[in-house]
C-alpha cells in the first residue's frame, strides 16, 4: 500500500550557484557518500531528499542528511533513511522506499514513494 508520495524539481544552474555561493551548504545537505558527485546528480539527490520529506507529510525537524541516495549493485538508486526521518517513517508504517531520479534540460527531478 502506498503511504506517501513526494516529487520535487530543481533548477540545476540555480542549485550550482547556491553551492558555489555557500560552500558549507554541500556538507549540510549531502552525506560523505554523495558530496563528490556531479552537479546534476547532486541536484537530483537534493530533489529526492525534498521528496522524502513530502512523502512523510513534511514533518518538522528532518535533516537533509537523514535521506541518502545510494546505488545498488545494478546501478539503481535506493534510499537509506535514518534519524528522525526513519522514526517518522516507522510510525507511518513505511517498510520500503522507491525512488526515481532524472535530469535533463537544466532540471533535475526526483519521485519518491513510501510503501507500507
Amino acid at each position: 500500500m502506498i503511504l506517501g508520495i513526494g516529487v520535487d524539481v530543481v533548477d540545476i544552474a540555480r542549485f550550482r550557484d547556491a553551492l558555489e555561493r555557500t560552500p558549507a551548504l554541500r556538507e549540510r545537505l549531502f552525506t560523505e557518500v554523495e558530496r563528490d558527485l556531479a552537479i546534476q546528480s547532486l541536484a537530483a539527490r537534493f530533489a529526492a531528499k525534498e521528496a522524502v520529506a513530502k512523502a512523510l507529510g513534511a514533518p518538522r525537524g528532518l535533516s537533509h542528511l537523514e535521506a541518502e541516495v545510494r546505488r545498488d549493485r545494478s546501478g539503481r538508486p535506493e534510499l537509506c533513511v535514518t534519524g528522525e526521518a526513519a522514526e517518522v517513517a516507522r510510525r507511518l508504517g513505511v517498510q520500503r522506499w522507491h525512488v526515481s531520479l532524472s535530469h535533463d534540460g537544466g532540471v533535475a527531478m526526483a519521485y519518491v514513494i513510501a510503501e507500507g
